[in-house]
């Protein structure tokens, strides 16, 4: 008999998805290469709060799943840029629709965070 999980990845799309761009720092990584190829640096800067060592292992996973490019320079120094793939950019609809949602509903978020956090006395 199949275990749960098997038969949850193989019928959930939504899944599959995640396993892309799950986690805290893949979504800004890909919103920030939408619109332009990036050194490795300015990522770092547009991405406040990724350490080096963080966005160095989300650039070579979404690389490994072909999401992004990676363009190394023959020069000294080294210059490397990251863009999207034409895989890439078919999660471009995706973040935009997660751009959306946040824009129009940052407001009731802020409310709804406010209303759970326990009272200080």
């Amino acid at each position: 008999m199949e275990n749960e999980s098997m038969i949850h990845d193989n019928c959930c799309p939504v899944v599959t998805t995640l396993d892309i761009i799950g986690g805290k720092w893949k979504v800004l990584i890909l919103y920030h290469l939408s619109t332009e190829t990036r050194r490795f640096n300015e990522l770092q800067r547009l991405t406040a709060g990724i350490t080096q060592r963080m966005l160095t292992l989300q650039l070579r996973e979404l690389e490994q799943d072909g999401i992004v490019h990676r363009e190394v320079y023959p020069q000294v120094p080294p210059k490397v840029e990251y863009s999207l793939t034409e895989f890439g950019l078919t999660l471009m609809p995706v973040i935009e629709a997660m751009h959306r949602w946040g824009v129009e509903y940052a407001a009731e978020c802020v409310k709804h965070r406010r209303l759970s956090q326990p009272e200080t006395v």
